[in-house]
């Protein structure tokens, strides 16, 4: 598929920028950027140690007496009392009694700056962070302690105000090993340089990098590797497609992979034993491509735009495991599988069907028929899905809506007739579009167990009547099956409003992430 050259990005820190040399004050430039770092922080895991605790002092048992039961416990059950705890508790255990004193030194320690800032009585704000103190507090508690930290999280430093602390950090850490570490660079510039000394973390298991600079991969010692690294999230990251594809190479056990809010275009090649999450938010992709991916079982684009005139083509090979699929978008998606080109008048045939997939989420513009009328080119590459999820967007600029009658013409859509068990209508405001749909699969899908619809707050009458106006409209459908039920629900999200959650995505035990985050 032919690309024209991408137009310039535009960054949030371009914005930034262009909103202070346009004058704008502090006072509204700061607004601006707390509001990036939440948005980037709501895609970090939250860290495996609460400072809302309290550490008491009082080891004697319940009912008052002398003797110290706790201090008793075997070394191995202290230590681990001791790595859950944050890093200045966990610290002034060794003024419990002897016995505790070298514990603390020798427990894989959990850091994090955030409990530290608020202890130093600092502001949580990114142009407040990284006061002089946290910064020292942390070098202290790295050098410090032997090693190894069970997690770090350094979200609240500027990273390019501290550049030899910076460097030392790393350097400890490569030494003393990390399992767990989460790093953001704040508050600006974003594509401040990350050390190369990250890929010398080669114990880490989790690893998720924020607003940075990626360094270039191509020039980097052969033997630079992360062999135990299971996690890996992106947030804001500015990197060249050689970059991702240097990190899948590099981790042959990497699990899951979640990039979010991508400083630069996203083009991705899928090829990875190990790999079986893959989540790309609120990017801008132009090209994800599933080469060869033994254990791959989830495949998540949210908010996975592209320029107009180019689209983004989403292609499938060897993925023998694929199950879960979403949310795809008619219209703005390319769909390939092997080296076919999905088009409206694609027919299904082995070599256009990825007949692994159970769960399918979409993303449709019911009002742009170009759109809507490719749903069953969509649906009839997935044959064997039993949940459809379908995402109802609103649009400004409606171009021909399809009806009743483009629907009652189509047929031959395997999925729907023998396979789909249940459909959620995500944020639904009871258009005629929408209706005509919702008709034709009711109409159509013989193993229909359970529809389940979830208008938009607002957009129907509130409440039961919401629920009496869509039960009405669909009352005259003749069901292809008696046994399907009709579930009828105000959505929990607002008009325009949006909701996904990488962890739960990515949590394998979860039954149905796409249901989960609604």
């Amino acid at each position: 598929m032919e690309r024209q050259p991408p137009p310039p990005l535009i960054t949030m820190e371009t914005m930034l920028h262009q909103m202070a040399s346009h004058g704008m004050g502090a006072e509204m430039v700061n607004p601006a950027m707390d509001l990036m770092y939440d948005l980037l922080h709501s895609f970090l895991p939250c860290p495996s140690v609460s400072a809302a605790s309290s550490l008491s002092a009082d080891c004697s048992p319940p009912g008052g007496g002398s003797e110290d039961r706790l201090s008793a416990l075997p070394d191995a059950i202290l230590r681990n009392v001791v790595s859950r705890l944050p890093a200045k508790d966990a610290a002034r255990t060794a003024v419990l009694s002897s016995r505790w004193r070298p514990l603390w030194r020798s427990a894989p320690l959990a850091l994090v700056d955030a409990h530290l800032l608020q202890s130093a009585g600092g502001e949580d704000s990114p142009h407040h962070a990284g006061t002089g103190s946290v910064t020292a507090a942390v070098s202290r508690v790295l050098e410090a302690h032997r090693g190894p930290f069970r997690c770090v999280n350094l979200t609240r430093i500027s990273m390019g105000a501290h550049r030899a602390e910076l460097a030392l950090w790393l350097d400890l850490l490569a030494v003393k090993g990390v399992e767990e570490f989460v790093f953001v660079n704040r508050p600006w510039p974003l594509d401040f340089p990350l050390p190369t000394t990250i890929f010398s973390l080669a114990s880490v298991k989790r690893l998720y990098l924020g607003a940075w600079g990626f360094p270039n991969t191509s020039a980097l010692p052969r033997g630079k590797a992360f062999p135990h690294l299971l996690e890996l999230g992106l947030g804001c990251i500015a990197m060249e497609d050689r970059d991702l594809n240097f990190l899948l190479a590099r981790s042959p056990v990497l699990q899951t992979l979640v990039v979010y809010a991508s400083q630069k275009y996203v083009n991705l090649r899928i090829i990875s034993r190990s790999l079986r999450c893959v989540q790309l938010c609120m990017c801008i992709v132009h090209d994800v491509s599933v080469v060869d991916a033994q254990r791959l079982e989830r495949l998540f684009l949210w908010e996975a735009t592209s320029d107009e005139k180019v689209g983004t083509r989403v292609k499938f090979g060897h993925a023998p495991k694929l199950r879960f699929v979403g949310y795809l978008m008619p219209g703005l998606h390319v769909l390939e599988v092997g080296n076919t080109i999905i088009k409206a008048e694609t027919r299904a045939s082995p070599r256009t069907i990825v007949p692994s997939v159970k769960t399918l989420a979409l993303n449709v513009h019911f009002g742009v028929r170009s759109e809507a009328k490719m749903i069953p080119c969509f649906l009839r590459c997935f044959p064997n899905i039993e949940t459809l999820h379908i995402k109802s967007e609103e649009t400004d600029q409606p171009a021909g809506k399809l009806n009743q009658k483009f629907w009652k013409e189509t047929s031959g859509i395997e999925c729907v007739q023998s396979h789909i068990r249940e459909m959620v209508f995500h944020e639904c405001r009871g258009e005629r579009s929408e209706l005509a749909f919702l008709k034709f699969i009711l109409e159509n899908a013989q193993v229909l167990r359970e529809v389940v619809i979830l208008f938009v707050k607002g957009s129907l009458s509130s409440g039961d009547n919401a629920a009496a106006k869509l039960n009405k409209d669909l009352s005259s459908v003749k069901k292809a099956s008696e046994n399907c039920r009709l579930v009828i629900l105000e959505s929990s999200i607002s008009r325009g409003g949006t909701c996904w959650s990488c962890k739960v995505a990515s949590d394998f035990d979860v039954a149905d992430p796409f249901y989960c985050c609604c």
